[in-house]
């Protein structure tokens, strides 16, 4: 995979690609707190036959940020102005959990650059927007992840400083992404393992129907980490709807599955 480096406002934002033919590019956003390390296993599977990136957010992984607090707004503002790396046309962004929130915030405010949108396990479910109930939530999908994803969790925590995950949590439950969501014009699939305890069904089909033109894909087996747990599946599916996308996709809650 190469590395790119792009400096956004004085600081090195970094991403990874997986070269591939055609377009457009899907780019990868992670989670709060964590690093592009977790969608490696996605690209090695996507890669070579879409061109396919994951960036590091501002202060997380490889990229550097400022030392204050950077709300998800700003985020989002740092990886439009990060995505020309990719090249001049608009991009697939494949949000994973809070990756998601930032993911739709782009498509809302910046619809030219953003040809779809593909939500992993998008957070955060209206219903359990505290901590507690997050933290209960996140105890009881931990089973369902594979044993490497909490040896990733540790090192990115570290990578990205306590401060800066704490920080991306309270702009996770701050955010309603309910509220943005009818205002996605891009096809858009949201993907949901069968077994994530942080995106319950309920949730997902919600989130799917309030999208303009969304479908829903389940992947059985899964936690919350798809990327993570069933690159290939996600890949299978993620294909399908890249080679689709300009045509019909299912409005409102159309469901699919990945096994």
């Amino acid at each position: 995979m190469r590395r790119v480096t792009v400096q956004v406002d004085g600081f090195p934002m970094v991403g990874r690609r997986a070269p591939g033919p055609g377009g457009p590019p899907v780019v990868c956003v992670h989670g709060a707190g964590i690093s592009s390390r977790a969608f490696r296993p996605f690209l090695a599977e996507l890669g070579g036959q879409h061109d396919t990136w994951a960036v590091d957010l501002p202060g997380c992984g490889a990229s550097a940020a400022p030392s204050g607090r950077m709300p998800l707004r700003a985020l989002a503002d740092a990886l439009v102005q990060w995505l020309p790396a990719t090249g001049p046309e608009p991009v697939v962004l494949l949000g994973g959990s809070f990756g998601c929130q930032i993911a739709v915030d782009v498509a809302v405010r910046y619809p030219d650059r953003v040809a779809g949108l593909v939500l992993v396990g998008p957070t955060v479910d209206p219903k359990a927007r505290t901590a507690p109930r997050q933290l209960v939530r996140w105890l009881r999908n931990a089973p369902y992840e594979r044993p490497s994803m909490a040896r990733l969790n540790v090192a990115d925590y570290r990578d990205a400083g306590l401060r800066r995950v704490r920080w991306a949590f309270a702009e996770a439950l701050r955010d309603r992404v309910e509220d943005k969501l009818p205002h996605v014009h891009a096809p858009t699939l949201v993907v949901r393992g069968s077994t994530d305890r942080l995106v319950p069904q309920e949730w997902a089909e919600e989130a799917t129907a309030l999208l303009p033109s969304g479908r829903l894909a389940v992947v059985e087996g899964a936690g919350h980490m798809v990327p993570h747990r069933r690159p290939a599946e996600l890949a299978s599916i993620v294909r399908e709807f890249l080679a689709d996308r300009c045509g019909s996709v299912g409005v409102g809650g159309g469901r699919g599955s990945g096994a």
